[in-house]
C-alpha cells in the first residue's frame, strides 16, 4: 500500500522537528539568560558584542554557514579538538546541524524577551535588593514571570526559524540522507526534480506549520494586550 510521503521523506521530516525541538531548547537557555544580561548587566555597554549577536539577521544564510563548516571541520583547530575529546568534528552530523541553526536564529529569540526584560522597573529590583534578592534570584522570581510572554514569542519564532532553515544547514550538514538532511533541502530537490506533486504536498505540510505557528503568536500578542 502506497504511502502519502515517501519513506526518507519522513525521515527527513523527523530529522527536521527533532533540530527544531533541540535548536528552540538550546536557544531558550543561552538566549534567556543573555537577554538579561544585555538589559541589566554591565554588558548593555558593549553595543559591539551585542551587535555581534545580532549579525547573522543580516549575513545571508550560506555565509554563516561557509565559514561554520570552516570552523567546525574536522580539519579545523576546533575541529581536531573535539576529536582528541573523543567527540566527533560537528561538521556533516546533527550537532554541527543544532550548532549552525541556534547561531542563526538566536538574534530572533533574544530580541522578543530583551522588549520585555526592557520593560521591568529598575525601582521594582532595587526594592528586591533591598529584601535581600541577590541578582540569580531576581532573574527567577522578577524576570522571567514578567518576562513570559516575550519568552513564549522566542520559542516559537525559534522553532519556526530553525524547522525552515535551508542555507545554514546545507552548508554545515552537507545533505546527508537519513542523518543532515532536513525538510526543506527535500522539497528543493522535488522541484529541482520535477517532481512538482510530492513538492506540492511537503510545501503545504510546511504551510500548515507556519501557520499554525502564525496563530500561536496572534494568541500570545493578543494576551499580551490583554493583561497589559
Amino acid at each position: 500500500m502506497d504511502t502519502l510521503f515517501p519513506e526518507a521523506d519522513l525521515i527527513a521530516l523527523w530529522i527536521t522537528l527533532k533540530l527544531a525541538f533541540v535548536s528552540t531548547t538550546v536557544l531558550l537557555l543561552i538566549g534567556i539568560p543573555l537577554a538579561w544580561l544585555f538589559t541589566f548587566s554591565r554588558l548593555q555597554k558593549f553595543y559591539f558584542l551585542q551587535l555581534v549577536f545580532t549579525l547573522p539577521i543580516m549575513l545571508p544564510p550560506t555565509v554563516l554557514g561557509f565559514y561554520l563548516l570552516l570552523l567546525l571541520s574536522p580539519e579545523s583547530a576546533l575541529g581536531k579538538l573535539f576529536q582528541q575529546v573523543g567527540l566527533v568534528a560537528p561538521a556533516f552530523h546533527f550537532s554541527g546541524l543544532v550548532i549552525g541553526s541556534v547561531l542563526y536564529s538566536l538574534p530572533f529569540v533574544l530580541q522578543p524577551i530583551q522588549n520585555d526584560f526592557a520593560k521591568i522597573s529598575r525601582e521594582i529590583l532595587d526594592a528586591a535588593a533591598t529584601l535581600g534578592a541577590g541578582k540569580i534570584d531576581q532573574f527567577f522570581s522578577i524576570g522571567i514571570p514578567q518576562a513570559k510572554n516575550g519568552i513564549l514569542t522566542a520559542a516559537v519564532l525559534g522553532f519556526a526559524h530553525t524547522r525552515g532553515e535551508f542555507g545554514v544547514v546545507l552548508m554545515v550538514g552537507g545533505n546527508i540522507p537519513e542523518k543532515t538532511k532536513v525538510l526543506s533541502i527535500v522539497i528543493f530537490e522535488h522541484v529541482e526534480n520535477l517532481e512538482y506533486s510530492m513538492a506540492h504536498k511537503l510545501s503545504f505540510l510546511l504551510l500548515a506549520i507556519s501557520f499554525s505557528f502564525l496563530m500561536v503568536l496572534y494568541w500570545i500578542s493578543k494576551a499580551k494586550v490583554k493583561s497589559d
